[in-house]
C-alpha cells in the first residue's frame, strides 16, 4: 500500500482542517518513514526477493517496532498527544493518530501475512490483496481519487503554487506508485532505506502546496 495511505491524509483535511497537509502526510505515512532508519540502524530487517508473489519485490522478515499492533498503537497515541500536550488540540491529536493507526489497517488488507500482532508474535497477519495487483492498484487509485475529492472540497488554492503543486505532487505520487508495481527489484536493502527516506521529501511537498491554499491555521 502506497497511495492509499496518501488518500487518507488528504480525506483528513476535512476532518482536521486547522492540520496542515504535511503534518496528515506525516502521521499517514510515518510507519514507512521510520522504518528506513530502523532498516539502517539494523533494528529491523528486509530481504530482496525477485520473484515475489504480487506486491514489492520484498520480503518483510522483521520489524515489531514499526509495524506491529502493539508499536502502532504505542505510535498513534503519541501522535494523539503531541498537539494537545502543545496546543490543546484534541481534535487535531486524534485526527493525527487515527492517521497511524490507519497505515497498519490499510497494509492489513495488501500485504501478504508479514504483520505481528506485538513483537516476538508467532502469527503473523495479512490478507495478501498484493497477490492481485490489478485490483490492488484499482482500490489504491480509488481511494487516492476519493481523499483528493475531499482535499479540494475543503481547500481552495491561493495562487498558482497552490493548484499546479498539488497536481505535480499527486503526479508523482502515481508516478511512483507505478514503479512501485512494476519497477524492477531493488539492488540491495540499503538502497532500500535510503530511497524511503525520501519520502521526508514529500511531508515538505504536502506543507508547501498547503501553504498556497486557503486552509487557516496550520500545525
Amino acid at each position: 500500500m502506497f497511495l492509499g495511505h496518501f488518500a487518507v491524509a488528504f480525506a483528513a483535511k476535512a476532518a482536521a482542517p486547522r492540520a496542515s497537509l504535511g503534518s496528515l502526510f506525516l502521521g499517514a505515512q510515518f510507519l514507512d518513514l521510520l522504518w528506513p532508519t530502523l532498516l539502517l540502524l539494523g533494528w529491523e530487517e528486509v530481504r530482496i526477493n525477485p520473484s515475489p508473489a504480487g506486491g514489492p519485490p520484498l520480503d518483510f522478515v522483521d520489524y515489531p517496532i514499526s509495524h506491529s499492533l502493539a508499536g502502532v498503537l504505542a505510535w498513534s497515541l503519541l501522535f494523539v498527544m503531541v498537539p494537545f500536550l502543545r496546543d490543546r488540540k484534541w481534535r487535531t491529536g486524534l485526527v493525527l493518530g487515527g492517521l497511524v493507526l490507519s497505515h497498519w489497517l490499510l497494509d492489513l488488507v495488501v500485504h501478504h501475512p508479514d504483520l505481528p500482532l506485538y513483537p516476538g508474535a508467532p502469527d503473523y497477519l495479512g490478507l495478501g490483496l498484493w497477490a492481485y495487483p490489478v485490483s490492488e492498484n484499482l482500490l489504491e487509485f480509488a481511494l487516492l481519487a476519493i481523499g483528493v475529492l475531499l482535499y479540494l472540497r475543503a481547500t481552495r488554492a491561493l495562487d498558482d503554487s497552490g493548484r499546479r503543486g498539488l497536481w505535480t505532487l499527486l503526479g508523482t505520487l502515481c508516478l511512483i506508485q507505478a514503479g512501485n508495481s512494476f519497477g524492477a527489484p531493488p539492488p540491495s536493502t540499503a538502497a532500500v532505506a535510503w530511497v524511503g527516506q525520501a519520502q521526508w521529501l514529500l511531508v515538505a511537498w504536502a506543507w508547501w502546496v498547503d501553504r498556497h491554499r486557503d486552509t487557516g491555521l496550520r500545525l
